[in-house]
């Protein structure tokens, strides 16, 4: 069998992996232990990521002609390959994390929705938070104002509530009063004919006498 039958499927195979990826990223792992590479795996299995060592040659075949021929000059050494369909920033943000505890680890560059990032452009993309983080931080960045807004119409209300219960509290204190004024204008219409009585109930035994006086 003809090597080229042979690397054909491969070829296939990594074509059919990048189709509509959102993002490759190629990575040296040379230096990883055993369990070092398992639980990277493991990590990039769980977050929808695709990762497998191909062979330079297969996967620069399985790039001309797509975005990801401009990881061609990065083809050299040991190579693995992360590739998302779902989540652009997942292989990136995945590496550089299990980089911390495995210095050996290391991405050699990527392409994210079709654009091309060397190594220090990838540690940026590896910073970006994922899109459910996004979705996330865009919901309660929606919800705070419309919390702010029911939290200060509820104490307008309440202010309302207080200030509308004043007057009445007032007109009550201020209903006896009102009352109590024609009470007090009854008693001094009533006090007055007594005071002009009073004098002329006096007078009378004074009249008398100078009548008594003037038959004398």
């Amino acid at each position: 069998m003809a090597k080229v039958e042979i690397k054909q499927p491969i070829v296939e195979e990594i074509s059919e992996a990048i189709k509509d990826a959102q993002s490759v990223v190629l990575v040296d792992y040379r230096g990883l232990t055993v369990a070092q590479d398992t639980q990277l795996r493991k990590e990039l299995r769980e977050a929808g990521v695709i990762y497998k060592v191909y062979k330079n040659t297969m996967m620069n075949f399985a790039f001309k002609g797509t975005d990801f021929e401009a990881l061609a000059p990065f083809l050299e050494g040991p190579s693995a390959a992360a590739i998302s369909k779902t989540d652009a920033t997942a292989p990136a943000r995945v590496i550089a994390k299990f980089a911390k505890t495995a210095k050996d680890l290391e991405i050699k560059a990527g392409v994210v929705e079709g654009q091309f990032y060397d190594a220090k452009g990838m540690e940026a993309i590896a910073n970006i938070p994922s899109r459910e983080e996004l979705l996330s931080k865009l919901l309660g960045s929606i919800q705070s104002p419309i919390t702010n807004f029911a939290r200060c119409m509820n104490q307008l209300a309440e202010k309302g509530g207080a200030a509308g219960a004043a007057p009445t509290e007032e007109a009550k204190a201020e209903e006896p009063a009102a009352e109590a004024a024609p009470a007090e204008e009854a008693k001094v219409e009533e006090a007055a004919p007594v005071a002009e009585e009073a004098p002329a109930t006096e007078e009378a035994p004074a009249a008398e006498t100078a009548e008594a006086n003037a038959e004398a």
